[in-house]
């Protein structure tokens, strides 16, 4: 009995001799990166920096874009008379002061040209 696990055991041990390094680098075939020429180089960099300048001129078009949509505010003092006339018009619309105001501002403006 005691003979079948060494056996066993000794058929899993490897026969071959180990290999050196030096060896094993010999016998793989090196598989390096291709080394690009210079003009090769030369034209990735830049189709490299165009993309990021037309990166960079996106970026700075949906900035201005985004300043465009802002929100623009204008203060204009009201007597008491005209506030709550203004704020009974929203709410009897149901709609908000400030919407009302604008569509006034609008309207005065295409009455007159602007």
């Amino acid at each position: 009995m005691s003979k079948e696990p060494e056996a066993r055991t000794t058929s899993r041990e490897p026969t071959a001799q180990p290999v050196s390094e030096t060896d094993a680098t010999r016998e793989r075939p090196r598989r390096g990166l291709p080394n690009p020429s210079g003009e090769e180089r030369k034209s990735k960099a830049i189709e490299r920096a165009l993309v990021q300048e037309e990166g960079r001129y996106r970026l700075r078009d949906l900035k201005r874009a985004h300043v465009r949509e802002a929100k623009h505010y204008v203060n204009c003092p009201l007597d008491y008379d005209t506030k709550m006339r203004l704020q009974k018009a929203a709410f009897d619309n149901d709609i908000k002061m400030t919407v009302v105001i604008k569509a006034a501002i609008d309207q005065f403006l295409r009455d007159n040209g602007y």
